[in-house]
């Protein structure tokens, strides 16, 4: 499936909308204003929450975690060393296990599972605010990957901060 993610201009926390590549909106990104660390609830376009993402603040590094009704709980966790690029490892239940490798300038990422690429996340360049397209293989959690891609723009692109 082909994704647009895009952060709303005008908001006060980080507010996302998700369309598919017909242009319907398909799920809505809603940030929390006043807590201590992010926390966004990843919606569908009813309000019905299908993933929350939280931030863990004791940790060494970003690190955040998504929870999703009837799975286990899955930990994004941005290695502090690397060089030239950034990576996240998506520690997800089961075999869901992801690396998210970027590029120098973080615009481009790759998400694989055992060396098998199943999505790409690509930034647009000139845009007022963050957008983002997303191709994610059809049989892979869409809603964990676009969790994973939410994550990856915050720590790496959030100019609120």
């Amino acid at each position: 499936m082909k994704y647009a993610l895009k952060a709303k201009f005008w908001s006060w926390g980080d507010d996302f909308t998700i369309r598919d590549d017909q242009g319907n909106d398909c799920y809505q990104v809603k940030g929390r204003i006043f807590s201590f660390g992010d926390k966004l609830s990843f919606q569908d376009m009813n309000g019905n929450e299908i993933a929350f993402i939280s931030q863990r603040l004791m940790s060494s590094g970003p690190t955040y975690e998504v929870t999703q009704p009837g799975k286990e709980n899955t930990v994004i966790t941005k290695e502090l060393f690397t060089f030239f690029s950034c990576k996240f490892q998506v520690d997800g239940p089961g075999n869901q296990d992801y690396e998210a490798s970027g590029d120098l300038m973080d615009h481009e990422y790759e998400i694989s599972r055992f060396d098998h690429l199943v999505a790409r996340i690509s930034k647009r360049w000139f845009s007022f605010n963050d957008s983002y397209g997303i191709e994610i293989a059809d049989d892979e959690d869409q809603a964990l990957l676009l969790c994973a891609a939410v994550v990856i723009d915050i720590v790496c692109h959030d100019s609120k901060k």
